[in-house]
């Protein structure tokens, strides 16, 4: 029996009859049952698969997903676990290198075995973490089963067992944050780790949370602890500042993952969260330092853990002793300090201060060093910034990228606001409107750290490709659409039945004249064989999708003779008659605009609102054929959609492209609002 066993079957002797793993919806697994469960699935896994060699998990929040991750500690199998966010490349370059002997996308035992080569992981390891990191192919951090329950330990004993309540995992699965601060040190604590599916608490899209819902989740679950990362604390103080409601069961809320701006810190503290900054690193199995409560100033990460010692090397980079990874697959770590790349100070009292990285540091022209984090955290101060890069180095002064955070946004405005609080050395200079960056686009990582070289090779280096043009035009229109409460009640999966047949309906609508508009636009593009061969395609591609819509309506008992007979709702026969306009009268390359917004909105669908919907309502496969087979497809023409139009240089083609797709960001949206929205009771 291991120490995490030994630990669980205590906390089960004391309070048997509390929930330790709870879902929301159904049945939880109590701490009377959970040690046993424990216990018989790592005994299955142990007889299954082999101790050397990893089994890769993939998986959203759930009781028996938990379950599995601690038999696999328990049996003493090495986890690879996998953030639903990476790529396909990304996934596959963590499987072939740890060599993976299976990878499970359910918490069934059911999988088949995979061929890689055997892998060369340090002794101890019991967790391979893959953060998409800062190049494409990142290596596999790999820990110990001793290092991070010494760590979830530590944890608990810095903020004290009487907050082992009711914790909701919100950062998404597969992050080593959650996992050992959140899930490890509510086991260990004999608290109940709230463990629902993402898109149950609003965050079907992890990266455009709706935060309504999530605040409405707390509050009905009564959830008393929550980790979150810069991003999230901002939009539900967002939502508590708007509202009024105030969540008086939370005992604390610890925020980390990237610099925090003191005037969040503040502005949380204001409504009422009890929020204390950490911070951490993937070396360290997560948590190095956290503050000790609201006493502390604003702006440092507080103190080390118990098992951490920290020093200012004189260079000014944060040094760490104590528990450290093991090493990378095929690399052992060797014995030493770890120099973090993180520069800052310690106080007086201990706490440790940050100030930025040392490889981003900016010397501008005139010689002053600046710390990009510092200039953000100015910006992302500011309402209207959702994400901001700064850059700059060897100019005058700083620049930025920025990301609105609604389509109303005054950047100018919330710049000159920024600038105000820094000095004028410091200040941003010059700055261009860009889209969201995300762990999907390269961009982000999985703890929402900015991939600066990735950024700066797609956006800075060169004139950005079109695509990104394109992206960052319609930002808004976006934002917009994105805002429209039927789409978000249907990326949440938070619509009644009548709802997702009026939707096909209107879908059938419109994609029945997909065909035709493209012969529409390929009899007026005969003359450029790049762009009429890629029309064929699309017209192989999309016919007979409108049969699949209406077996979709009879799959999920409508009556889909009724449909094919009915009118277009207004809204629907706006969208597509502004579609044949914009073919027969103007620019036909326009139509790639319709393409761009339909088929990303598609893949949005199909990937983050399909399977909710199914979940709620209770309908088999075939009622979702046209959203899960048309998002796959959409997901191939996105990528076959980006190589064709970055290989458009005239400017009237772009503009028009641009032009029809922020339209068609309307229309679509103005289609979707149309369609009646049953009221749910989506606090349950």
């Amino acid at each position: 029996m291991t120490v995490l066993l030994d630990a669980l079957q205590a906390q089960a002797r004391r309070h048997p009859e509390r929930a330790a793993l709870d879902p929301i919806g159904r049945g939880p697994i109590l701490w009377g049952e959970l040690p046993l469960l424990v216990s018989q699935r790592a005994e299955a896994l142990a007889a299954q698969f082999d101790p050397a060699r990893p089994v890769a998990l993939q998986l959203d929040y759930s009781p028996e997903a938990a379950v599995l991750e601690l038999a696999l500690l328990e049996a003493g199998i090495p986890a690879l676990c996998l953030p639903a966010f990476f790529t396909q490349a990304q996934r596959d370059h963590a499987l072939s290198v740890c060599g993976a002997q299976v990878l499970l996308e359910t918490p069934a035992m059911g999988a088949h075995a995979r061929r890689t080569a055997p892998p060369s992981l340090p002794g101890g390891t019991a967790r391979i973490s893959f953060t998409s990191g800062s190049t494409g192919t990142p290596k596999g951090l790999c820990l110990s089963a001793e290092h991070m329950l010494t760590v979830a330990r530590s944890v608990v004993d810095a903020v004290g067992s009487e907050h082992a309540g009711r914790h909701l995992a919100v950062l998404p699965p597969g992050i080593l944050l959650e996992t050992i601060a959140g899930f490890f040190a509510t086991m260990l604590a004999g608290g109940t780790w709230v463990c629902p599916a993402q898109a149950q608490i609003g965050l079907a899209d992890p990266f455009r949370p709706d935060f309504g819902r999530m605040l409405e989740v707390i509050a009905a679950q009564r959830i008393t602890s929550l980790i979150l990362v810069p991003e999230y604390l901002a939009g539900l103080v967002a939502v508590l500042s708007a509202s009024g409601s105030r969540l008086p069961d939370l005992t604390l809320v610890a925020v980390g993952g990237a610099h925090v701006p003191p005037a969040l810190i503040a502005r949380a503290r204001d409504v009422g969260l009890p929020v204390r900054q950490g911070y951490g690193l993937t070396e360290c199995a997560s948590v190095v330092s956290l503050e000790r409560g609201a006493g502390d100033p604003p702006g440092s990460v507080g103190p080390p853990l118990g098992h951490v010692r920290a020093h200012v090397a004189a260079d000014g980079e944060i040094v760490l002793e104590g528990p450290m990874f093991l090493g990378t697959v095929g690399e052992p770590r060797a014995p030493g300090p770890l120099h973090t790349g993180d520069v800052g100070k310690i106080d007086d009292e201990g706490r440790i201060w940050l100030s930025g990285r040392k490889s981003n540091q900016l010397v501008t022209s005139f010689g002053r060093n600046v710390s990009p984090e510092w200039v953000e955290a100015a910006l992302l101060a500011q309402p209207d910034i959702a994400q901001a890069m700064v850059h700059g180095d060897g100019r005058p002064s700083p620049e930025a990228l920025i990301v609105p955070a609604q389509p109303q946004a005054d950047i100018a405005n919330a710049v000159a606001a920024a600038n105000a609080t820094l000095p004028a050395y410091a200040q941003v200079a010059a700055w261009r409107e860009v889209a969201h960056f995300t762990p999907l686009n390269g961009m982000l990582t999985g703890n929402g750290r900015l991939r600066r070289k990735a950024i700066a090779a797609a956006l800075l280096d060169r004139e950005p490709a079109f695509i990104h043009q394109l992206e960052a035009a319609t930002v808004r229109q976006r934002l917009t659409f994105l805002a429209i409460p039927q789409v978000r009640a249907g990326l949440a999966g938070a619509i009644g039945l009548q709802t997702y047949r009026d939707y096909l309906a209107q879908a059938w609508h419109h994609v029945r004249h997909t065909v035709p508009l493209l012969k529409a636009a390929r009899a007026r593009l005969s003359h450029r064989a790049d762009l009429a061969h890629a029309l064929d395609a699309y017209i192989v591609e999309e016919d007979g999708h409108d049969e699949w819509i209406l077996a979709d309506i009879r799959a999920a008992g409508g009556d889909a003779d009724s449909v094919r007979a009915s009118r277009p709702a207004p809204a629907t026969a706006a969208m597509v008659a502004h579609a044949y306009d914009r073919i027969d009268n103007g620019n036909p390359v326009s139509f790639f605009g319709m393409v761009y917004v339909l088929e990303s909105v598609s893949v949005a669908l199909a990937q983050r609102g399909a399977s909710a919907v199914a979940e709620r309502l209770g309908l088999p496969p075939q009622a979702f054929t046209y959203l899960t087979s048309h998002g796959a497809l959409d997901l191939d023409h996105m990528h076959f959609f980006t190589d064709l139009v970055n290989r458009l240089d005239d400017p009237g083609d772009r503009a028009a492209i641009i032009g029809m797709a922020q339209d068609m960001f309307c229309l679509f949206g103005n289609v979707f609002a149309s369609i009646d929205l049953e009221a749910l009771d989506v606090a349950a």
